[in-house]
């Protein structure tokens, strides 16, 4: 009887533990620490982080002008080149200052501004739309792509968050009558999201219905119209101004500045295929893509039309960053990530829908009254298996393959070597990955460059000391007329 009774008390805890969100927030956190501390190696996309952290590196040991970001793959040069507005690098620089440097600090930033975007997400649906949809929206987007690069040192769901967080400090003032500091919050988060990243304002589609809010005072819509647009004037100042002019400075050109619409739509329709599967596969796997599909039929069929005009806005603004991308939406997944929000609150609309017609019951008969308990626990278990399918197919990103492990011994390696730190070369072609990992600056080259002498001596007199020939990873084994330092299972390093 008493082991009953603590199990029955047991239940009822976790039941309401399992309704309130901030369980589920929590319990995703802890999931991702699961190899917080791990370098950038993992498979998808280590480069791209990092391009982060040689950036936030430079700031701690080079120069800590965060309107001067540096990269180390421009060869001789200074490595200050036009890029996103290095917010996120700055942050793991602070950090460095109190701890010394370290890869992952990068990975816990991320974690901890992308868990707090979460809770404004779950703010912000609630308000404008109902407490249910918002739970499930939570759901939905904390298994989908977010999971991954959530925890990567990569600034697109910090960039997100940002603006999420602005937008309920918005609404907080506007609504709530929060005192005035709210608004000032509101637009430095928005702002600081926005130069993160540009695509992260795609979840400003929001704020029209905040400016249009007739039950609001117009004087009230009006400041929160002007500090809107105030807030997007240093996003329109980097990218238009500062990302040229870096570019011009250091010499070295590093940002994707984008392409025409009309030749990226041209793109994106050559490889149509790819690019639907960013949206059935990559964003929320199958069965959360199948959720998003029964979403938007009944976004076509309830009253309610905000959620519908809330997508299309959203859709339209993704469209146009779809176009300026082109292929290399298709290429780089993190792309999907401002619009996944979007996708998991159709979908959490379409198991709204779904929810509502199983609990419908159709007639008094027998049959029917005995089925409905049981249809009531379809919508739960669509749920399941959409956050199932999520982890599962994300779990691997949670560790770092064996033979990626070997360029954590670049750095001693070069060090034996050449204790003056020189310029190198690496075979990786575009990946910066170990060339970060040498702890040194130099030049990328592909497998076809590095054997042409020519091209070896050129940059020996720009002061290549020493050129790296990775064998497994990022790299093939070539051999080099050249004289040979150092060679084992994993690395050769030639004399120039």
């Amino acid at each position: 009887m008493v082991k009953s009774f603590f199990l029955c008390a047991f239940g009822r805890r976790f039941k309401l533990l399992a309704h309130d969100v901030r369980f589920w927030i929590l319990l995703f956190f802890l999931l991702r620490l699961i190899g917080i501390t791990q370098p950038p190696l993992e498979v998808a996309h280590n480069w791209r982080q990092t391009t982060v952290t040689m950036v936030a590196r430079n700031f701690y040991e080079t120069d800590a002008r965060i309107w001067l970001p540096r990269v180390d793959m421009a060869g001789e040069k200074s490595g200050i080149t036009g890029m996103e507005f290095p917010l996120f690098n700055y942050m793991i620089y602070l950090m460095s200052l109190l701890f010394g440097y370290t890869h992952w600090y990068g990975r816990l930033i991320n974690l901890v501004i992308s868990s707090a975007g979460i809770w404004a997400f779950y703010r912000l649906v609630k308000r404008f739309l109902d407490e249910k949809t918002a739970f499930n929206a939570v759901l939905i987007l904390l298994p989908s792509l977010w999971l991954m690069y959530s925890r990567k040192i990569m600034p697109d769901t910090f960039s997100v968050s940002l603006v999420m967080l602005g937008l309920d400090a918005a609404c907080r003032w506007l609504y709530d009558r929060k005192a005035w500091p709210r608004l000032s919050v509101a637009a430095l988060l928005i702002a600081a999201g926005l130069l993160s990243k540009v695509p992260a304002g795609l979840a400003l589609a929001l704020l029209p219905f905040l400016l249009l809010d007739k039950t609001q005072p117009v004087k009230r819509r009006l400041i929160l119209f002007a500090v809107s647009t105030a807030a997007l004037l240093p996003t329109l100042w980097w990218y238009a101004f500062q990302v040229p002019f870096l570019n011009e400075k250091g010499g070295f050109v590093h940002f994707f500045m984008g392409k025409p619409f009309l030749a990226g739509a041209t793109e994106l329709m050559d490889r149509k295929g790819l690019t639907a599967e960013m949206f059935y596969d990559t964003a929320l796997k199958f069965s959360g893509f199948a959720l998003f599909l029964i979403g938007l039929v009944s976004l076509f069929i309830v009253p309610n039309k905000k959620p519908l005009v809330w997508f299309l806005m959203s859709s339209l603004l993704f469209l146009g960053f779809m176009f300026r991308a082109g292929e290399n939406f298709v290429r780089h997944s993190y792309y999907m990530v401002p619009f996944i929000p979007v996708m998991a609150v159709v979908a959490a609309q379409g198991l709204s829908w779904l929810s509502a017609g199983f609990m419908q019951n159709t007639g008094t008969t027998k049959a029917n009254v005995t089925a409905k308990p049981r249809r009531q626990w379809m919508p739960t278990v669509l749920l399941a298996l959409v956050m199932l399918e999520g982890v599962l197919n994300q779990q691997h990103d949670l560790r770092i393959k064996d033979e990626s492990k070997a360029l954590l011994r670049l750095e001693t390696l070069m060090d034996s070597l050449d204790p003056s730190g020189g310029l190198v070369a690496v075979n990786s072609g575009q990946y910066p990955t170990p060339l970060y990992f040498t702890h040194r600056k130099g030049w990328l080259l592909e497998n076809h460059q590095i054997t042409n002498e020519k091209l070896t001596d050129s940059l020996k007199t720009l002061g290549l000391k020493k050129i790296i020939v990775l064998k497994k990873v990022f790299g093939t084994p070539i051999s080099l007329n050249k004289t040979l330092l150092f060679d084992d299972d994993d690395f050769r390093v030639y004399e120039p």
